[in-house]
């Protein structure tokens, strides 16, 4: 016979495992926007300044070498960053993850047992 009780409980164990999922992705989100924003406010701010600076340089050479400088901590600039993004997302897999391990694992069990009778 079907158990009311039982699948309200498992009703609500399931509610309350996509809200904690939810809750973690949201914040992981908020967390990789926040990183985004800031990098690319100081990716601007520090492209003003290398005009600034370039504007004012009398001689090519000059030129060149601070354009070579400025290329070169750009690029360094930004697989550090790309490199921290990556692991802001996949610590958002995880997270959001996390949360359904457990249920799914003692469904897989169960499934296991059910197979083996």
């Amino acid at each position: 016979m079907f158990n009311f009780d039982e699948a309200n409980k498992k009703g609500k164990e399931a509610v309350d495992t996509f809200v904690k999922s939810y809750t973690t992705a949201a914040q992981s989100w908020q967390a990789i926007a926040t990183e985004t924003a800031d990098y690319s406010k100081k990716s601007f701010e520090n492209g003003v300044a290398h005009f600034e600076k370039l504007s004012g340089v009398k001689s090519v050479e000059a030129a060149l070498e601070l354009q070579t400088a400025f290329v070169k901590s750009s690029y360094e600039g930004f697989v550090a960053e790309a490199t921290k993004l990556s692991e802001m997302y996949a610590d958002l897999a995880k997270g959001a993850y996390k949360p359904y391990e457990a249920p799914v694992a003692k469904a897989t069990a169960a499934a296991k047992a059910a197979v083996a009778a």
